[in-house]
């Protein structure tokens, strides 16, 4: 351990002026809800996990598949359209909006994450930006997607990447950093056997 001094502060930490959109009442009730629902109800009542996230105030399209073990910190802020689905163990970090488009696939341990903090500032302050997903898209096992990043239409995120950067449309994408790599290609249903 060596005695240089700390660049930051953190008794000067303050994020009194951050809104997570509803009272603390409000968010501790749906913490409660989360860790006690959504894991007792079994794969099959996908249709219980999905009424609790809208009794809570996300968007949920229709078809969306939900397992038991994701977790939502503020579902008020997330917007997942029709016939996505959402993998065990992911997590939406919703300190910001979170928009998935529809026939998206979130895989298993994959970690939408809306808030980090700034390196320059002494107090270490919260910094939150937007993520968006758009329709087609599939981000792979155990993935990293951090703020203000937006993925592209039918885009693929490689399993175990790291996006730091938007990924363009219809690119197959991977690495720490998530870089595109190759096109990905619409195949026929006409030519399939």
């Amino acid at each position: 351990m060596t005695n240089d001094q700390p660049f930051v502060d953190l008794r000067k930490y303050d994020q009194s002026w951050f809104d997570r959109g509803r009272p603390s009442w409000y968010v501790l009730l749906w913490w409660f809800v989360q860790a006690i629902a959504f894991p007792l109800t079994p794969q099959p009542l996908n249709i219980v996990r999905c009424a609790l996230l809208r009794l809570f105030g996300a968007c949920i399209g229709k078809g969306v598949l939900i397992r038991p073990t994701a977790r939502f910190t503020y579902p008020w802020k997330v917007n997942i359209g029709n016939y996505s689905w959402i993998g065990d163990n992911v997590v939406l970090y919703s300190l910001d909006r979170i928009h998935i488009g529809e026939h998206c696939v979130i895989s298993q341990k994959s970690y939408l994450c809306t808030g980090t903090h700034d390196l320059q500032d002494p107090a270490f302050g919260l910094k939150t930006a937007s993520i968006t997903i758009e329709n087609g898209a599939w981000v792979a096992a155990d993935c990293f997607v951090g703020p203000g990043v937006q993925i592209g239409a039918n885009a693929v995120i490689g399993a175990r990447s790291s996006v730091f950067i938007n990924m363009p449309s219809g690119q197959v994408c991977w690495g720490s950093p998530c870089r595109p790599k190759t096109a990905r290609l619409k195949l026929d249903p006409s030519t399939t056997p």
